[in-house]
C-alpha cells in the first residue's frame, strides 16, 4: 500500500483525507481479495461489463456518464463495505477511525423491522468532491441487545463482547495522535493507520467463543453469533458499482457463481432510482474453537459474501413516500400470490406495480420526486435573460441542464434481504426479537453524534448547484430557488 498522490499533501505534511480514504479502500480492497477469491472474480466481472457498456450502450443514462458526476475513473474505485459492531465503545472507535479518511455518519436505518436485532449508519463522504474522489463508503451495524428475546444468549453474547478488543494498541496511538494534530495524520502515520486497521477489519477465523457459547448464538440468531463469537469486525462484503446490473448477474452465474435468485430494490427502469443490489451467496468457511485443555476443534461459519449494485437517483421525501407505497403494495400482491415462490413472478409483480412510479425525468422533477444538480450550459452566453426567470424557463430555453444527483446511501430492507439471504435466517430471525422499534436517539448516543440527515444532505447539494448557476447567469441567487 502507498499513498502516492503528493499533490493532496498539504505544506505541512499532513496527508489529505480523500487520498488517505482511497489507500484505506484499495488496502481492503486487496486484503478482502486475498481472503475471499471469489470477490476478485467479482472485480473482474463488474469491470469487463462497465466497460462494454460505457462502449457499446445507446441508453442515455449510460452515455451520459462519461460527462457526468460519475467518469469511468469513480467507477474503477467506488465501492462500500459492511461491518457489524458488537459494543458503543467499538461504534464511536470505528467513527473515530472513519472520520480520519472523510467519513461522516449519514442517515439512520432501523434493521428490527426484518427480524435483525440491529441498527445502522452509512460512513461516507458528503461532499460532492470527497465524492467525486472517492466515494467509498461502509455500512456500519450496531447490535441491539435489548432486543434479544432469550436471556442467556443475550448475556453470553455481552460478555464476549465486553472481553474482546479489536483495536491495535497502535491504531489506537494514532487516533490519540490524530486528534492533538487537527484530525490529520503525516504520510509516514497514515501508512502505519491503514495498516493498523485492515487488523481491525481483517477475517480472523479463531473464534473467541467455544463451539459450545458459538452453537448457541447461532441458534438464537446467526447474526449475534458473526458479530460476537470473533475477535475482529470483519468486512463482510464489499461492492462494487456495475453499470448493468442484471448483465452482472448473468455473467456472475455464467461463470459459476452461486448468486441470489432475485436483485433486490426497484424493478429496472429508463430513469433509476435509488439502488438495486444482488450478491454471491455466503462461503461456509472453517473456524477453530479452542477447548479448555487448549487443543482446537473445528467449524464452519457463514457470513462474508460478493455484493454488487447498481445506482440510480436520489429520491426526496416525496420520492421515497412513493417508493415505499408502492413497495408495500408489491408486498402484500406477492404475499397473496400462489405463485410468488417463482422469483420471476415476484418480479413480474413488482414492475407492474412500479407503472405508478413515474419513469421521465422530466416528470421526476416536475412532481417533485428527485433530487437534481443543475448547470449553466454553453447556450447561456450571448442569451438574454428575463428579469426574473423561473427555472423550468431557463431549462426549457436550454440555459439550464439538470442532471440527476447519484444516490449515495442504502435501502433498509435491500440490505435486510441481502442479510437475510446470506445468513439463512428466512423469516427466523423475526422471532429471535421483540419489541422492534427504531431508536435513532439511541444509536446516536452509542455514536456519540448526531447522525447527518439523508434528505438534507441532497437537498442542500441541489440548492448549491441552483444558487452557483443564478450567480453564473448573473441573477439573484433566490430567484431559482423554490
Amino acid at each position: 500500500m502507498k499513498i502516492s498522490h503528493t499533490s493532496y499533501v498539504s505544506q505541512d505534511g499532513y496527508v489529505d483525507a480523500d487520498e488517505l480514504r482511497t489507500a484505506f479502500a484499495l488496502a481492503m480492497s486487496a486484503m478482502y481479495k486475498r481472503e475471499v477469491p471469489l470477490y476478485g472474480n467479482l472485480m473482474r466481472i463488474v469491470r469487463t461489463i462497465n466497460e462494454e457498456a460505457l462502449e457499446k450502450s445507446s441508453n442515455p443514462r449510460i452515455t451520459s456518464l462519461k460527462h457526468g458526476d460519475v467518469a469511468a475513473e469513480r467507477l474503477d474505485l467506488e465501492r462500500h463495505g459492511a461491518i457489524r459492531l458488537g459494543t458503543p465503545y467499538e461504534l464511536k472507535t470505528v467513527r473515530r477511525i472513519f472520520e480520519i479518511i472523510g467519513m461522516s455518519p449519514v442517515g439512520y436505518y432501523d434493521l428490527s423491522q426484518a427480524g435483525l436485532p440491529m441498527h445502522a449508519t452509512c460512513f461516507r463522504p458528503t461532499t460532492a468532491l470527497a465524492l467525486k474522489r472517492n466515494p467509498f463508503r461502509v455500512f456500519t451495524t450496531l447490535l441491539r441487545p435489548d432486543l434479544l428475546k432469550d436471556v442467556e444468549s443475550r448475556d453470553l453474547a455481552l460478555d464476549l463482547l465486553e472481553h474482546r478488543n479489536i483495536f491495535s494498541t497502535e491504531l489506537l496511538k494514532l487516533l490519540d495522535a490524530s486528534d492533538r494534530q487537527g484530525g490529520r495524520l503525516t504520510q509516514d502515520q497514515g501508512k502505519t493507520f491503514v495498516r493498523e486497521a485492515m487488523k481491525t477489519f481483517g477475517w480472523r477465523p479463531k473464534a473467541a467463543a467455544s463451539k459450545d457459547v458459538y452453537n448457541k448464538l447461532k441458534e438464537e440468531h446467526p447474526i449475534l453469533a458473526d458479530i460476537a463469537s470473533f475477535q475482529g469486525a470483519h468486512i463482510n462484503h464489499l461492492t462494487p458499482r456495475t453499470l448493468d446490473i442484471f448483465a452482472a448477474q448473468e455473467r456472475m452465474k455464467t461463470e459459476g457463481l452461486d448468486v441470489k435468485e432475485r436483485i433486490e430494490g426497484p424493478p429496472p427502469r429508463k430513469c433509476p432510482v435509488l439502488l438495486r443490489q444482488t450478491s454471491f451467496l455466503a462461503l461456509e468457511e472453517k473456524i477453530m474453537f479452542v477447548r479448555s485443555d487448549n487443543t482446537f476443534e473445528y467449524g464452519h461459519h457463514k457470513a462474508r459474501f460478493g455484493e454488487i449494485e447498481e445506482r440510480g437517483a436520489a429520491v426526496t421525501p416525496a420520492g421515497r413516500r412513493l417508493y415505499d407505497q408502492l413497495l408495500d403494495e408489491a408486498m402484500k400482491r406477492i404475499s397473496q400470490c400462489p405463485e410468488c415462490p417463482d422469483p420471476a413472478e415476484q418480479d413480474r409483480i413488482l414492475a407492474e406495480t412500479f407503472e405508478q412510479y413515474p419513469d421521465d425525468w422530466n416528470v421526476l422533477r416536475a412532481e417533485i420526486l428527485v433530487y437534481f444538480n443543475f448547470r449553466v450550459t454553453a447556450k447561456a452566453e450571448g442569451s438574454s435573460m428575463p428579469v426574473r426567470p423561473s427555472r423550468e424557463e431557463l431549462i426549457s430555453c436550454g440555459i439550464l441542464e439538470a442532471v440527476p444527483i447519484t444516490y449515495e446511501d442504502f435501502l433498509p430492507l435491500s440490505a435486510a434481504g441481502i442479510f437475510q439471504s446470506n445468513l439463512g435466517t428466512g423469516n427466523r430471525g423475526c422471532t429471535s426479537i421483540h419489541n422492534a422499534f427504531a431508536d435513532k436517539t439511541g444509536y446516536e448516543r452509542a455514536l456519540g453524534r448526531t447522525v447527518i440527515d439523508l434528505d438534507k444532505s441532497y437537498s442542500d447539494a441541489q440548492e448549491v448547484s441552483l444558487r452557483r448557476c443564478a450567480v453564473e447567469l448573473g441573477l439573484d441567487e433566490e430567484c431559482l430557488i423554490e
